[in-house]
């Protein structure tokens, strides 16, 4: 089915939907993976953005259950340069197309994926439309423009749980908000460490990751106070990945601020950034954002260098960290930005990668285990 993609700066690209007929809007950026396309699309820190894949055959191997990362699909649109119908993978149980779909989300083909990379990068991400239906440039490039911008939005609102919930048997097991009053909530304190993750769009391999290294984890809403988490007395706190621009976040900023030497804290992606804010910093939005499975990052304690998986359009500026009391531990080595920081003094760490590698390589999941270390030193 014809289709015709409008950016907010006027460039227009023909194309073609896979899904049937629809119009979607957000802003598009691009991601350089070459397989993980159904984690990619449940990924919840993608909310309100329509993905663009650089590798072009995407659908090969299907849709598999055990693949997503949240309860759905969380991208505006998915765009690729030639979808593929007939997956051929022994645990593929569906076709992208039909999953699309049913999340009743635009899938579109025949676009010049790589001529729309260029264009972000060298303009960088921006707002747009897709319409099946709407072909006429001026009119689309319109409805581009009066999409709300990214930068000082609160999207967090929008994927964050509204119920608590610990892990089990690989799903949440949802427990009444009321009880988060009550410090004997956790079932295996003494033989895991307890870990309350707050959720401003976390990634369910995160959850995995950490209950590896030997944490019992107990998700709680983004807007959860910090009184409430000192009641249940955990022995860490981890900060999630998730969307849009930490800014406008003041009621997380402002509740790990008062967290801040209470329990060992651990924070991937988003959660660095609003550690960064908590500890005095800012941030600032990346021209075309990080998000893909290659990003080469030094460790400066190690000096080796790790391949990680990125998704984010926002970063902690380097130049406002109070060097005093944090220390830089990684940096990405395509543009020196930072990627890691620690606190020794505020037993506070965090990256702004995904060491959870959902997907990606595995070079950095030391740092799940080096949490629990982190905690065992806390403790004893």
């Amino acid at each position: 089915m014809k289709a015709l993609l409008a950016l907010e700066d006027g460039r227009i690209f023909s194309c073609r939907s896979f899904t049937g007929s629809g119009e979607a809007k957000g802003e598009v950026v691009f991601n350089t993976s070459m397989t993980g396309y159904q984690e990619i699309l449940t990924d919840p820190s993608y909310y309100g953005q329509m993905v663009t894949m650089t590798y072009p055959l995407i659908g090969n191997y299907g849709v598999c259950p055990e693949d997503i990362e949240s309860d759905k699909i969380q991208v505006a649109a998915f765009i690729v340069k030639e979808y593929q119908d007939f997956p051929s993978n022994f645990r593929s149980r569906g076709t992208l197309a039909d999953y699309l779909i049913k999340g009743r989300v635009l899938g579109i083909q025949d676009l010049d994926t790589r001529a729309l990379t260029r264009h972000i990068r060298k303009s960088g991400a921006m707002r747009a439309v897709i319409s099946t239906s709407d072909f006429d440039p001026d009119s689309l490039v319109q409805k581009a423009r009066q999409i709300p911008s990214m930068q000082g939005s609160d999207l967090v609102g929008k994927v964050t749980t509204k119920k608590p919930y610990f892990w089990r048997y690989n799903q949440p097991d949802y427990i009444d908000i009321r009880k988060l009053n009550d410090p004997l909530i956790w079932h295996h304190k003494g033989k895991k460490h307890s870990v309350v993750a707050f959720d401003y769009g976390i990634k369910y391999n995160i959850i995995r990751c950490l209950e590896r290294a030997g944490c019992e984890v107990l998700v709680v809403p983004a807007r959860t106070f910090a009184d409430t988490v000192k009641q249940l007395k955990p022995e860490g706190i981890f900060l999630s990945n998730g969307p849009g621009d930490p800014e406008p976040l003041t009621y997380a900023s402002d509740t790990i601020k008062q967290l801040l030497g209470f329990v060992p804290i651990f924070g991937i992606c988003l959660g660095m950034q609003l550690l960064g804010i908590a500890m005095g910093g800012k941030t600032l939005k990346i021209k075309f954002g990080h998000r893909g499975a290659n990003q080469p990052v030094k460790n400066l304690f190690t000096n080796k260098v790790e391949i990680t998986s990125q998704n984010h359009g926002f970063a902690v500026d380097l130049n406002t960290l109070d060097k005093d009391h944090s220390a830089l531990t990684h940096i990405n080595l395509n543009e020196d930005s930072l990627e890691g920081l620690r606190s020794d003094s505020l037993k506070a760490f965090a990256v702004q990668y995904h060491p959870e590698a959902s997907p990606g390589p595995h070079d950095a999941a030391y740092l799940f285990n080096q949490f629990a270390k982190v905690i065992e030193h806390a403790k004893a």
